[in-house]
């Protein structure tokens, strides 16, 4: 699964044109906007989040060549700059629109799902014009490939995903809810077309499309968990006063809530950090009215947890007789997090933290993982080191390690009684995330039709000699 919203995925970020490979052929030029128009337009490529996936890690913006490593196989997104050779120069608007829209590249190929034209299919004319208008006026050329996509048989066959469109692309144009307030309707556009929030909010079907009956509910995002942020009081963030969205929104921290890690960070760094102030009140008060859904019994996420005086008790044990998740513990994370996980001025506390506190600990074991970063105009980088595939080897975790350390912080800050986390689970985790049910489905689905094609050649073979013998 993804490991991140470029790898989506935003499952996100997520995240945006992932077309075939070089698009070349004549087009008229397109009309030159003005400089207001560009900051128009250029604000919407921000609120839409463009650049993460199409920028490399130290590459040009909108160059292409990021890797999203999806449950397909990895796919490379594309050059997007007005390069006529290797990106999209000889996009017209038209073209760019169905790309947008209905992820069909201009030279006919069918884009995967990774870039979330289901959600940008809600974009309004207006505002994929003003798109079209920056990427060709504002954006510099980068003249060079970005890697081809190669997926496995089936899935290399873009033309099956004419079928998936025809089942999860049946977007309209945005069109706004006369009983609902404008800051509403505002927020709804923003959350549900350019930022497409629903692509990793919304658990998925075995078909990899969202299941548009429990929108934004939650759901599983290679090795994140996307939360339930519908209204709902304790499953969701109903709880959450406006404040404490907009700031988590804002800066990807809420105390006592929650900080933004994996995809989110990405979505606040990239995007939201600096959308305007009216927008992100509007994205506020449309998450506060969204139909409330209940995925969960327990108490809200971020309720859970104390300090622990864990580390007080086992002060006159013997070393060998700790629990192996507190030496991990003591060892790897109480310099930053406490030896009671009360966090400090710089590192956030271990209890009222909602990747302790939920029901689930896919968070939990990919912070762990992978680390948090997260980069806010105005303020010193978050960073907390990853302990998985990109430590160093002295500082590198065993599978086993997280999973002891990881039950070590859900026993003493988070929910009571969860099903303790196993080695296999870490190393599903690193891994990217649970298998696709798709990847299953191909590895049968494709030797039984290749024995139902021998068995056929073999009966007509037999049929044909038979009508031999008779003549």
């Amino acid at each position: 699964m993804w490991k991140s919203k470029r790898q989506i995925l935003k499952y996100s970020c997520a995240l945006l044109l992932l077309a075939a490979g070089p698009l070349a052929s004549a087009a008229d030029a397109p009309a030159q906007a003005s400089q207001q128009e560009i900051l128009d337009s250029k604000y919407l490529s921000i609120a839409a989040d463009c650049v993460a996936c199409h920028t490399a890690k130290g590459g040009e913006p909108f160059a292409g060549g990021y890797a999203i490593d999806s449950p397909m196989g990895r796919i490379w997104s594309t050059n997007i700059t007005p390069s006529k050779p290797f990106g999209i120069g000889n996009y017209t608007e038209q073209d760019f629109a169905r790309a947008l829209r209905e992820g069909i590249a201009r030279d006919g190929h069918h884009l995967y799902p990774a870039m979330p034209y289901t959600s940008y299919a809600q974009l309004t004319d207006q505002d994929v014009s003003a798109l079209y208008a920056y990427f060709m006026n504002d954006v510099k050329a980068v003249e060079k490939a970005a890697p081809e996509t190669r997926l496995p048989f089936p899935f290399n066959v873009r033309a099956s995903m004419a079928g998936w469109n025809l089942i999860y692309n049946t977007g309209k144009p945005f069109a706004p809810d006369a009983s609902k307030s404008q800051e509403i309707n505002r927020g709804n556009y923003l959350a549900n077309a350019l930022a497409h929030c629903a692509e990793c909010h919304t658990p998925r079907t075995a078909l990899m499309g969202a299941d548009t009956s429990l929108p934004l509910a939650g759901g599983p995002l290679g090795a994140w968990y996307a939360p339930n942020i519908t209204s709902d009081k304790t499953a969701g963030i109903g709880g959450w006063t406006d404040q404490e969205l907009y700031q988590y929104l804002r800066e990807g921290h809420a105390e006592g809530r929650g900080q933004a890690a994996g995809p989110m960070a990405e979505a606040v760094e990239n995007s939201l950090q600096f959308l305007t102030d009216a927008d992100l009140h509007a994205i506020v008060a449309y998450l506060k009215d969204t139909t409330p859904i209940k995925t969960a019994n327990e108490p809200s996420r971020d309720s859970f947890g104390k300090a622990s005086d864990a580390e007080t008790r086992m002060r006159g044990n013997m070393v060998q007789d700790a629990n192996p998740g507190w030496k991990v513990y003591t060892a790897t994370c109480a310099t930053c997090h406490g030896a009671r996980g009360e966090g400090t001025t710089s590192y956030p506390s271990l209890y009222h933290n909602s990747a302790v506190g939920a029901a689930r600990p896919d968070n939990l074991i990919a912070t762990i993982l992978y680390g948090v970063h997260r980069k806010i105009e105005g303020q010193s980088d978050i960073e907390m080191p990853g302990f998985g595939p990109q430590a160093s080897y002295t500082e590198r975790l065993t599978d086993q390690q997280i999973a002891d350390v990881s039950n070590y912080v859900l026993a003493s800050f988070g929910q009571p009684g969860q099903k303790p986390v196993t080695a296999q689970d870490v190393a599903t985790s690193r891994a990217g995330g649970p298998a696709s049910p798709l990847l299953g489905i191909a590895r049968i689905g494709v030797p039984v039709a290749a024995v139902a094609v021998l068995l056929i050649l073999i009966l007509l073979i037999a049929r044909r000699r038979r009508s031999h013998k008779k003549a």
